[in-house]
């Protein structure tokens, strides 16, 4: 896993500090088409961000069809690469492992890990990531100005430590493996359902 970029985490406690700390609100998972809303909780804005993230995953997921979940790059030098199946599985394990150290107590977590079988169908799948994601946002809706930088019991690894760091490097881990994703789709002759019908740039055509 990569080292979580500085410059983001920089700007998420900018963003902090213009956040009311009062009562904790629940959050709703912004969505990639709401409006930002800067006067938002801390929550209620790293959620829209993994909402971001949700919505390219799990549309690319939904875009395979099912006899392609086993696909493999063969051109090129991707021995020992994970399958589109896999890689969509890695996003949703790692989801409850690195959101799951937000919230310790909960055994949501790890009961999903040890519950996931090697080999599903694509809507199983489709449902573990989704349910995944699910659990992200509820253990993002716990963290507020107070607790952000707050060290977690169990930290997955050296570099995502606290509450904020967890939130964040959960979007940006995601967010590479979808790229990884995309690859699959495009050799398959699918675009991706997030880029399908946006514009490309410098045109009014949809990007391709």
């Amino acid at each position: 896993m990569k080292k979580i970029s500085v410059t983001v985490v920089i700007v998420l406690l900018s963003l902090a500090r213009g956040t009311s700390t009062g009562a904790q609100q629940t959050p709703t998972p912004g969505g990639a088409g709401s409006a930002f809303n800067p006067n938002g909780t801390i929550a209620s804005q790293l959620n829209q961000q993994l909402s971001f993230v949700e919505e390219e995953v799990v549309g690319a997921a939904k875009a395979m069809p099912e006899d392609k979940y086993s696909f493999v790059p063969a051109n090129g030098e991707f021995k020992g690469v994970r399958n589109f199946a896999q890689q969509v599985m890695h996003i949703a394990t790692a989801n409850y492992l690195l959101y799951g150290a937000i919230v310790p107590d909960d055994p949501t977590a790890a009961a999903k890990r040890q519950a996931a079988p090697s080999a599903q169908t694509k809507d199983q799948i489709l449902q573990y990531l989704q349910d995944s994601f699910a659990f992200a946002h509820k253990a993002i809706g716990t963290i507020d100005a107070e607790n952000m930088l707050q060290p977690v019991k169990r930290p997955p690894n050296p570099f995502a430590s606290t509450n904020l760091e967890l939130a964040v490097f959960g979007c940006s881990h995601g967010t590479d493996i979808y790229g990884q994703m995309v690859e699959y789709l495009r050799m398959n002759g699918i675009v991706p359902p997030f880029t399908a019908n946006r514009p490309g740039r410098g045109t009014s055509q949809p990007a391709r």
